[in-house]
């Protein structure tokens, strides 16, 4: 057995003596290109013609391509127009109920927890919100309650929540270029908001908050005494997200859409870190966080209020067809 085993030694030894030249040395080259990519390289950002530049600023503004070979330019969707206030009170009633709905099927209900409102495009010091007592997967645009500043109730025959009321009311107060804000007592949202700390710019998503989001660093309880409210108001201050400790998350937008989106985004984005965090104590490895630079080009392509709005747009439409388009009644 020891002699079979020389022989087929020698055999391989000669045979690898007898290769040409040009054969034995084919793997060194691609041994070193391996060890090359496997360097650390951060890419360049601005400088580079953009494969959009063709588009007009509206499908650049949300990152579209949509040009077809004989030259006819293809334009995404985008809030739309009206020729009467009337008809964009009607669009932000459903697109409110939409996303009651849309926040249920993904889990944000949690008794009569969470509230989503939309400024009234007529009484501009008036806004949307749910009834106290419907269940987000039943409400339907004839149940929404307008309510004024005041906090009187002008249409609607059902009591809305106090702490709704008192966190967007003065967010509305604050903020006149905020249209609509969303809070819920979402899973990951609360669990991130322990901490009491921002979100790290990690990932690609979480850039979408990138210098857009600040922190409520105190729990006062449920929120009823005005002063609070403004305190939340404070917090958020010209971001489109904030993150209340010990309570969960909230968020803002010109529009529901947009604010909704946002808020589904967060979530995922709080998930994310949580999963991150605690992956890193277990592994040994630092996470990487990405450099001002790139979150700050890349923000622009990815937190903007028409990239919001986009976005939810599956998501209403996947609402629409799941229900028959029943919140619309």
């Amino acid at each position: 057995m020891h002699t079979v085993r020389s022989q087929f030694a020698r055999t391989l030894f000669q045979g690898a003596r007898a290769r040409p030249q040009s054969q034995q040395c084919v793997r060194r080259p691609l041994l070193r290109t391996l060890a090359s990519i496997t360097q650390p390289q951060r890419a360049s950002v601005s400088e580079r013609i953009r494969v959009d530049h063709a588009e007009g600023i509206e499908n650049q503004t949300v990152a579209a391509m949509g040009r077809t070979k004989s030259g006819r330019a293809l334009k995404i969707r985008k809030y739309p127009t009206f020729e009467r206030r009337e008809d964009e009170r009607l669009y932000r009633k459903q697109h409110l109920a939409a996303a009651y709905r849309i926040f249920a099927a993904r889990g944000f209900d949690e008794g009569v927890a969470g509230h989503i409102s939309v400024r009234d495009p007529i009484l501009t010091d008036h806004f949307w919100l749910n009834p106290l007592s419907t269940h987000f997967s039943l409400i339907r645009v004839s149940d929404l309650i307008l309510v004024n500043e005041a906090g009187d109730i002008i249409e609607g025959n059902e009591p809305i929540n106090a702490a709704a009321f008192a966190i967007h009311s003065a967010i509305h107060k604050a903020r006149p270029d905020v249209h609509a804000a969303c809070h819920a007592h979402s899973t990951y949202g609360k669990a991130f908001s322990a901490f009491g700390r921002q979100l790290d710019m990690i990932t690609q998503d979480s850039l979408r908050f990138y210098k857009s989001h600040g922190v409520y660093q105190q729990f006062g309880g449920v929120v009823l005494a005005e002063e609070e409210g403004e305190n939340i108001a404070k917090a958020l201050g010209n971001g489109k997200a904030a993150i209340l400790q010990n309570h969960g998350i909230l968020t803002v937008g010109q529009s529901v859409d947009e604010a909704a989106f946002w808020f589904l985004s967060l979530d995922k984005t709080c998930q994310a870190q949580l999963l991150v965090d605690a992956a890193q104590k277990g592994s040994g490895y630092e996470k990487q966080t990405i450099p001002d630079q790139e979150a700050a080009e890349s923000y622009k392509q990815v937190g903007t209020p028409e990239k919001g709005w986009l976005a939810f747009q599956g998501y209403y439409d996947e609402i629409m067809k799941k229900t028959g388009g029943d919140f619309l009644l």
